[in-house]
């Protein structure tokens, strides 16, 4: 890192300081506008924040991690930009009209308050093992290489640049998301976001001019690594149903190398989760000032959520090839004897790529933007954490208090989870890569929210028992699997090698992430359906508790009220969205 680096990197956190400074200086003292910026955010800084707070630590450093490693594979999860054509169309016009806080919120007006609670903590236990640990990971990885030479002794015990890095990244994120709400996390965003596109995209026309233009990254890397369509079972090898997994012979059920069948029918579960129901996302668009506000900004994050095929899959390939050329012979340290991927170092692909690619001035700009991605995810985190805490859970208890309580309280909520998420980014060095951890813990934990969301909506038969009965099942699903799936990725002493061959938790340790989500989802649908139907149906008082809430419902007033939120240009700009997607599945076939 150059001078200039620093002084274009001291530059970007003084006007993110200045932006989040104005913004809180403009708060009012109340929930509705610290945590959702008084109702009133524009299209633009709506679709900003989502991209922004979607694009962080895991997307920058893993994706392009697992672009060295698998290719395109993962970009079946960039695809799902249509996702958030259905929180545009199907979600938010029931989200407008309930005037929620909180997706829990909106659970407990569908079906009960203890439903809300429920979610809530489920929701919280998934922030911390994601959102947090992962941003905070992330940010280590960057430290760490970029400045590989830092340390700070405290007592006995030397941190490293990870250590340090992770700390610091929580300390200057937190700073402006306590003081400003949400404002100031939309308002920075809409900075960070152009900080980061133009800095990745950076990255990638220097990396492809190093190597030699696209036909030459063709040319040099294996056509699988550009097919987003994977077989069941890997080429080569047999399969079978017994659970085996030899050289020459493999349940189709543990093949990880993300098989066509979990892409096709889990990753759509877990992208509907994310984009529609989680509170992390949807804050943003419970923060429009109306509904076609909230549709517009969830068409315009459509469009950005396109891009980090280009910004960080991309790199990621374009690494993996300047490995293997020895154009690059910084990157050397990413690939074997051999010129395979190196899972582990493959982790540090995009800063590697920013610290040997890049001449002074422009590292600074990338820099920049990395760090734009890692403290935009994690504010969203922070503030979607305190806002569930606050509204679902001290209020619950503590009906009672103030408007300014609710804020303290607010600020003070995060400081808990950031040490729980510190302590688990052990965990996560274990895991196979930062993308993949976090798929798969999403995958164990989204399928009974969606469940619950989805049916909620579109089947007003179904009542608060059926709800609860879903949340739970598929949550001791989900943690059973994570306690499985821990002690081996901590090779905790008589975990090394992993659980004994053929034992049952051998078996569930292997079984591929997105069948195990698939089951978990199969699961809570049963057992919210037959719960709802076995049981009363929802009390006769019940129609002006769920007036709206339910396409069953909806008013004639309701629906008249939606379709004057749109016109002809939101929907062409929607099936624009939706052309681009087919055209990135044709073309990546191989």
């Amino acid at each position: 890192m150059a001078g200039l680096d620093w002084v274009i990197i001291g530059v970007y956190f003084a006007l993110l300081l200045a932006v989040a400074w104005w913004v809180a200086r403009r708060n009012r003292d109340t929930p509705d506008d610290y945590f959702l910026a008084g109702r009133n955010l524009g299209w633009f800084l709506v679709g900003a924040s989502v991209f922004a707070s979607n694009i962080g630590s895991e997307h920058v450093v893993g994706l392009a991690g697992a672009g060295a490693t698998s290719g395109v594979a993962l970009a079946h999860y960039e695809l799902h930009a249509w996702c958030l054509l259905v929180l545009g169309w199907v979600f938010v016009p029931f989200y407008s009209r309930a005037l929620v806080y909180t997706m829990p919120e909106f659970l407990g007006r569908r079906f009960s308050p203890t439903a809300r609670w429920v979610l809530s903590v489920i929701t919280l236990v998934a922030h911390v093992f994601t959102k947090f640990a992962v941003s905070i990971f992330a940010g280590g990885i960057v430290f760490a290489t970029l400045l590989p030479e830092v340390s700070l002794p405290v007592g006995g015990a030397t941190f490293n640049s990870f250590w340090i890095g992770s700390v610091a990244v929580v300390l200057l994120t937190g700073l402006y998301t306590v003081l400003g709400g949400m404002r100031a996390v939309a308002y920075t965003d809409a900075v960070q976001t152009f900080i980061l596109v133009a800095g990745s995209g950076l990255l990638t026309v220097f990396g492809l001019a190093k190597l030699g233009g696209w036909h030459e990254l063709r040319r040099v890397l294996d056509p699988d690594l550009f097919n987003l369509w994977k077989p069941l079972v890997p080429a080569g090898m047999q399969g079978t149903w017994a659970p085996v997994k030899e050289s020459g012979r493999i349940a189709w059920y543990f093949n990880s190398n993300y098989p066509w069948l979990g892409m096709l029918f889990c990753a759509p579960i877990i992208g509907l989760w994310y984009w529609c129901t989680d509170q992390y996302i949807v804050q943003r668009v419970l923060g429009a000032r109306d509904e076609r506000t909230a549709r517009r900004g969830s068409i315009f994050a459509a469009y950005l959520k396109l891009s980090p095929v280009l910004l960080f899959i991309i790199p990621g390939l374009i690494a993996l090839a300047l490995a293997k050329t020895g154009r690059a012979p910084g990157l050397s340290v990413m690939v074997d004897a051999q010129g395979n991927a190196i899972p582990q170092a493959a982790q540090a692909a995009f800063p590697l790529m920013v610290k040997d690619l890049l001449p002074a001035g422009l590292r600074g700009i990338v820099v920049a933007g990395l760090l734009a991605a890692l403290m935009s995810s994690m504010a969203g985190a922070f503030n979607a954490s305190s806002t569930l805490f606050t509204m679902d859970l001290y209020q619950k208890f503590r009906p009672q208090a103030s408007q300014h309580q609710l804020v303290w309280v607010g600020r003070a909520a995060t400081a808990a989870m950031v040490v729980i998420s510190l302590l688990w980014i052990p965990v996560i060095q274990g895991a196979r890569g930062l993308y993949d951890y976090l798929q798969g813990v999403q995958g164990y934990l989204a399928p009974p929210i969606f469940t619950v969301f989805v049916f909620g909506i579109f089947n007003k038969r179904l009542n608060s028992k059926g709800c609860l009965a879903a949340l739970l099942a598929g949550f001791v699903l989900g943690v059973f699997r994570l306690a499985v799936d821990t002690p081996v990725s901590l090779h905790l002493a008589g975990f090394a090698n992993g659980y004994a061959p053929s034992s049952f938790l051998w078996i569930v340790n292997n079984l591929y992430f997105q069948y195990y989500s698939l089951f978990i989802f199969i699961v809570s649908v049963v057992v919210m359906v037959v719960v709802s139907y076995a049981t009363a149906p929802p009390a006769p008082p019940a129609p002006e508790q769920v007036a709206g809430l339910t396409y069953g419902t909806v008013t004639t007033k309701d629906r008249a009220q939606s379709r004057a939120s749109w016109s002809g240009r939101e929907v062409i700009a929607s099936a624009v969205v939706l052309v681009l997607i087919l055209a990135a599945y044709l073309y990546f076939r191989g």
